[in-house]
C-alpha cells in the first residue's frame, strides 16, 4: 500500500516529543544540507532544540557558498556533544555509508540511495527519487509550510545539482518538486552558488591529471597521488567527462591513508555504484548511482592488492579492475 507525503509525516512527528534535542548529520552536499535545512524547519517549535552536524571536512567552494549565502548553522561532529541530544536522525546517508555514522542509534533514517536495511523507528528511502531535496520538499508540502526564500533556494539548489540539471537519475517527483520550489527560491542566489566551484589552489591538480591521465577505450584514468582534498578528483572526474569521446572518468588519490576513487559514467551501460560497490567494497566502502560513484579504501588494505605508493602501478592496477570487469 502506497503511504501518503501527509501519513510519512504523521510518522516522523510521532517519533518527537517536545522535550527533545535533536541532532541531524549529513556527509555535507548540496542535497544533504538543503534536506537538513529542511528538516530544521519541520521541527522547528516541536522539540527543545535542533542542530546540524557534518562528519567531513567542508572545503568545496559552492557548499562553503551555499552554506555562507544560505546561512545555514552547522557544527562538525568533532565538536559535538552527542550526549546533549536525545534524538538523532541521519539524512541523505545511511548508517553503512560511513564509519562515523555506524555509531549512532537513530529515530529516522531519510534518503535516497539504494536501500541497506537501516535499524530506526522510523526509516524512508526511495531510491527512485533523483535526490533527497525532493522528498524533504514533499514533507514541507505536507506540512502546509510556506518555505523561506533561503529553505527553497537550498532544496532548489540540492535537486538541481544531485539530479545533474535532470540529466541522471530524475523522476516526475523531482520535477514536481523542482517546478514548486522553482517560483518561491532565489534563482539569483542559486546562480551564485553554482559558480563557486573553484579555488585557486585546486587548478594545479588540473595541471598535474592532464599530466598523468591514461586515456584508453572510451576511458580517461588519472591517479593524482597524495592530494589536499578528495574534492579535487570529483572536480577533476566531471571535468573529465566534458571531453565528447569519454564515457567513463576515474580519478582517485591518496587522503588520510585512504585512496579514494571518484567514478563517473553516461549513465548508458554499467552501474558505476554497483561496479565499484562489486571490484572494490571488499576493500573498503563503496558505492553510488548509476552514473556517478565513490570508493574508499584505507590503504592498509592495499598492501596484498598493489602498491599504492607507485602512482604508475597503482594506475595499472585501477585499469585492470576497470578494463577486465566493465567492459
Amino acid at each position: 500500500m502506497t503511504t501518503s507525503a501527509a501519513e510519512r509525516l504523521d510518522l516522523f512527528y510521532e517519533q518527537f516529543s517536545g522535550s527533545d534535542q535533536v541532532l541531524i548529520l549529513i556527509n555535507a552536499d548540496p542535497d544533504a544540507i538543503a534536506s537538513a535545512m529542511a528538516l530544521k524547519r519541520l521541527l522547528w517549535r516541536r522539540v527543545a532544540g535542533i542542530a546540524i552536524s557534518n562528519i567531513n571536512t567542508i572545503s568545496r567552494p559552492d557548499n562553503l557558498s551555499m552554506i555562507r549565502l544560505l546561512n545555514v548553522s552547522m557544527t562538525h561532529i568533532s565538536k559535538i556533544n552527542t550526549g546533549d541530544y536525545s534524538k538523532f536522525v541521519l539524512v541523505d546517508s545511511q548508517p553503512d555509508h560511513h564509519e562515523l555514522f555506524s555509531s549512532f542509534d537513530y529515530t529516522a533514517v531519510i534518503d535516497h540511495h539504494p536501500n541497506q536495511s537501516p535499524s530506526a523507528p522510523f526509516v524512508d528511502i526511495r531510491p527512485d527519487y533523483g535526490a533527497t531535496a525532493a522528498m524533504l520538499t514533499e514533507y514541507i508540502k505536507a506540512a502546509k509550510i510556506k518555505p523561506s526564500a533561503k529553505l527553497a533556494t537550498g532544496l532548489f539548489y540540492g535537486i538541481k545539482t544531485d539530479t545533474d540539471d535532470f540529466k541522471r537519475n530524475a523522476t516526475q517527483a523531482d520535477i514536481r518538486a523542482f517546478q514548486y520550489l522553482f517560483l518561491k527560491a532565489n534563482i539569483h542566489l542559486a546562480r551564485k552558488i553554482e559558480q563557486a566551484d573553484l579555488r585557486f589552489e585546486f587548478l594545479e591538480w588540473f595541471q598535474k591529471a592532464l599530466t598523468v591521465c591514461v586515456k584508453s577505450r572510451n576511458r580517461i584514468y588519472a591517479h593524482l597521488g597524495p592530494i589536499m582534498n578528495p574534492d579535487i578528483c570529483v572536480l577533476i572526474a566531471d571535468f573529465f567527462m566534458r571531453v565528447n569521446t569519454v564515457t567513463w572518468s576515474i580519478v582517485s588519490g591518496v587522503y588520510k591513508q585512504k585512496l579514494v576513487i571518484i567514478v563517473r559514467n553516461d549513465g548508458l551501460r554499467k552501474d558505476a555504484g554497483k561496479f565499484l560497490n562489486k571490484q572494490f567494497g571488499h576493500l573498503g566502502s563503496a558505492g553510488g548511482h548509476k552514473s556517478m560513484a565513490r570508493a574508499e579504501i584505507p590503504v592498509k588494505n592495499l598492501a596484498k592488492e598493489i602498491e599504492y605508493l607507485n602512482e604508475k602501478r597503482l594506475t595499472r592496477w585501477l585499469i585492470d579492475k576497470f578494463e577486465k570487469k566493465s567492459s
